[in-house]
């Protein structure tokens, strides 16, 4: 039999969590043919992979490039960690179905504002993001936030049974239309607004589909307990299958909120709910300046906001936020919180709101809104990060044999117009932070389970019977790396740098990186 591409000598760590092995892979097309001993067949390319880890390609379950990847659809920064299929969508926030296509319609940073806005419904936006050329592969959930917008325009109420009847078509039409579940992010406007009540029909329709519901929960510090409930109860009365997304708890948790979070999970599991989860691997955490200000300051839109912004009185009100995103925020902890992104002020990016506010000679709150009200329609895409979680917790976590890992950022490339940018200090080196730090540093977890955890199980969540594994009939999405020398080498001043170690990546059958260097196919697909 001939082969377009064997890749010999490699220990194969399939994507099962087993032990790895020494053996060969065989590739035709965009399909593993055969797993075996291959040195004597015969082939078009011969891949050497002495002393190295052959794995599937990794699966990064929750990302934000739904906009990125129309920028620039290689996805340098995941291809360079060997990612070859990510999960967009997340976090309540998709960029369909809209109730009209213009750019306000969709949260993408002003930097883009040129971005040609085409589509209106879930299916021609995945149309419109498979004309481009994708370095990875892609599947889509569809945000109930931008369901709920698409219906309510930015009204901050309960929503009418009409308006869920008309979530409810919304969402059964993206489904139809290839997205692979929903997402929730209900500690972020507009989800914060929405109900359980509202929630559950929803959770009804992905669970008559066998597809997944992701949920950014309510609250993961004061009252982590009532927000993971909630989730779960909706799984259990819905039979859906619930990932809870970025599981750990934030600063102001309890000291056993980790643990208690996981006996939750573990007794509704045996109680008969599908129910698995995913962590950051690290303490930082990242989201929008927005996101901690008080419900009230949100309501009307942004231009509703930048009106409060300007005004003294709303402005000292907003301080008083009695359910924040961060309770950092309120505990005036600003030597821990740090600019992450912001167009129009670059030359404060990796700086403490404690510095700014000093270097500007006001307050660290007044800072903090002064950012936003400069950045004016583009204030929804600044970002901040912290020192927020506890290793401990992530270690706790990575022991769980349900918990996937994940990057919780953008796709991006260090050139053209996402030169510059970041989503998050996880966005280079996720993958390789995993395997550095907690494999072969802290020895939390095999190397087979961290391959399992961003492979097989990430495929399983996901209704993937093709991919996520090497086997005969898989899709040769595969991942070679050395073990020994892969590391990340992103800073919190250099967040936009590769990681070492990454000898190979193939995207469905195609090189995407050989012998450590970037190719020129982009051979990912959109998955619906």
């Amino acid at each position: 039999m001939m082969f377009d591409t064997i890749i010999l000598g490699g220990k194969i760590a399939d994507g099962s969590g087993k032990p790895a092995f020494k053996s060969d892979v065989g590739i035709n097309g965009d399909r593993v043919a055969a797993v075996g001993a291959l040195s004597e067949a015969e082939a078009k390319e011969k891949i050497n992979a002495e002393g190295l880890i052959v794995a599937p390609g990794f699966i990064d379950i929750h990302t934000h490039s739904d906009f990125t990847l129309l920028i620039n659809g290689a996805a340098e920064s995941q291809v360079h960690q060997g990612v070859t299929l990510e999960v967009i969508g997340q976090c309540g926030t998709s960029l369909a179905p809209l109730e009209n296509s213009e750019l306000d319609s969709v949260l993408v940073p002003d930097r883009f504002s040129d971005l040609d806005i085409s589509w209106k419904t879930f299916g021609e936006y995945l149309s419109r993001l498979e004309q481009q050329q994708l370095g990875i592969n892609v599947m889509a959930l569809v945000g109930q936030g931008t369901i709920r917008r698409a219906v309510m325009k930015d009204a901050w109420r309960p929503a009418s049974p009409a308006e869920i009847n008309k979530m409810v078509q919304l969402l059964e039409n993206s489904l139809d239309e290839g997205a692979g579940g929903f997402s929730t992010g209900l500690e972020y406007w507009p989800g914060k607004s929405s109900s359980p009540e509202e929630i559950a029909p929803l959770c009804e329709v992905a669970a008559s589909r066998n597809a997944l519901y992701a949920t950014h929960v309510r609250n993961r510090d004061a009252y982590y307990d009532l927000a993971f409930s909630e989730a779960l109860a909706l799984a259990r009365i819905s039979g859906v299958k619930l990932q809870i997304s970025h599981i750990q708890p934030k600063f102001g948790a309890p000291p056993q909120a980790m643990e208690h979070t996981l006996e939750m999970i573990h007794w509704s599991r045996e109680a008969g709910a599908d129910v698995a989860f995913d962590v950051l691997p690290t303490v930082w955490s990242h989201t929008k300046l927005t996101a901690s200000l008080p419900a009230w300051a949100l309501d009307g839109g942004k231009y509703k906001l930048i009106e409060r912004l300007q005004n003294p009185e709303e402005r000292e009100k907003m301080k008083y936020n009695p359910n924040p995103v961060w309770l950092l925020v309120p505990a005036r902890k600003w030597d821990k919180i740090v600019l992450l992104r912001s167009s129009r002020h670059e030359d404060l990016i990796g700086m403490t709101f404690e510095e700014i506010g000093r270097k500007r000679g006001v307050d660290p709150y007044d800072a903090y809104f002064d950012l936003l009200l400069e950045a004016g329609d583009d204030l929804h895409s600044l970002m901040w990060t912290s020192d927020n979680f506890s290793e401990d917790d992530v270690r706790l976590c990575l022991k769980q044999p349900e918990c996937s890992v994940i990057s919780d950022t953008f796709a991006l490339a260090p050139y053209g117009e996402l030169a510059g940018m970041i989503g998050s200090l996880n966005g280079y080196g996720w993958i390789a932070r995993l395997f550095e730090h907690y494999v072969r540093q802290e020895s939390i977890i095999t190397l087979e389970d961290a391959v399992h955890r961003v492979t097989g199980l990430a495929a399983e969540r996901l209704g993937l019977e093709d991919r996520g594994y090497i086997r005969s009939g898989c899709r040769a999405d595969i991942t070679i790396f050395d073990p020994k020398t892969i590391s990340d080498r992103s800073t919190i001043h250099e967040p936009c740098v590769y990681p070492t170690g990454i000898a190979h990546v193939l995207v469905n059958g195609q090189f995407a990186i050989k012998d450590a260097k970037r190719m020129k196919f982009n051979a990912g697909q959109v998955i619906r």
